[in-house]
């Protein structure tokens, strides 16, 4: 019988994302803590000898099972990196927008990575993982484990997972789609120019909540103010989320469209993603836990 095994892809959150410099490639480095939601995409997998990727769920409609998802771009990398990989059929259930900073596309291709790892008895840190993931995209690399942790460079600079305490949160997208590289130019930091701002909060395992809510209010996300001069609507998200009781701050994911606010409780939580959904009922809104 078959191989057959799943995973989740659990959606990433940038709760800080601090632009250092653009290098003279042209890429920008940056210093992110990122953590992740409980809640996301889920892929399956049937062992099989071609390659292939199916699409269903709620968002499936946003996208195409072509060669260019980041799903098959993965495998694909790792079955250069391992000769004789075993391969599958994939079975993607897209429950997280498109495009919308929460590095759906990349935590789907992570999570093929760790189930062809399964399939094939890799170890977790297996060095060929992680350069599959690298020549798969920026975020693909932190979204291996899904643990929190800092993340620096163009993303391939990882720091020691971190062990943080819950975050009780609502995240909402306006379901319209922010380009990174549209937010980047917008920003206009010439080549080796540096992006001036306050230091990285120092942030450390073990903190507890109220402690890493208030490092985490010392932060920023250097995309955010860019992201809605493009799309103004990011900029209702940002003022209808901060406006519920007990959020303590509302903040954009990676380069948009999507907020996230903490809260005091889950309960306040998930008042806020309920009364947020009858007032803006074309918004993508769902209570969750960042950790």
């Amino acid at each position: 019988m078959a191989w057959t095994g799943q995973t989740r892809a659990r959606a990433k959150i940038n709760l800080t994302l601090h632009i250092t410099r653009r290098r003279d490639d042209g890429y920008h480095d940056l210093e992110s803590l990122v953590a992740f939601a409980g809640l996301g995409d889920e892929l399956q997998i049937v062992e099989n000898k071609q390659l292939s990727l199916v699409i269903t769920g709620p968002e499936a409609a946003h996208l195409n099972d072509s060669s260019d998802n980041h799903i098959i771009k993965a495998a694909t990398a790792l079955a250069a990196l391992k000769p004789g990989l075993k391969l599958g059929a994939f079975r993607l259930i897209k429950r997280l927008p498109i495009a919308s900073g929460m590095g759906g596309g990349s935590a789907d291709a992570a999570a093929a990575l760790r189930l062809l790892a399964r399939l094939n008895h890799l170890a977790p840190d297996d060095p060929a993982l992680h350069q599959a993931a690298i020549q798969t995209g920026a975020d693909v690399p932190v979204c291996l484990a899904s643990q929190a942790r800092m993340m620096r460079g163009i993303g391939e600079e990882l720091g020691e997972p971190l062990t943080l305490p819950r975050l009780f949160a609502v995240l909402v997208n306006p379901r319209q789609g922010s380009s990174t590289p549209a937010v980047f130019k917008e920003i206009g930091l010439k080549t080796g120019e540096t992006h001036h701002g306050e230091p990285h909060p120092m942030i450390v395992s073990d903190l507890t909540r109220p402690a890493l809510v208030q490092s985490l209010e010392q932060g920023r996300n250097d995309m955010q103010a860019a992201a809605t001069a493009l799309l103004p609507v990011i900029g209702n998200v940002e003022a209808a989320l901060a406006a519920m009781p007990d959020c303590r701050f509302a903040r954009m994911s990676g380069s948009g469209a999507t907020f996230f606010g903490v809260f005091d409780s889950c309960r306040a939580a998930a008042y806020a993603a309920k009364h947020l959904s009858r007032l803006h009922p074309e918004w993508w809104v769902k209570p969750t836990i960042i950790e």
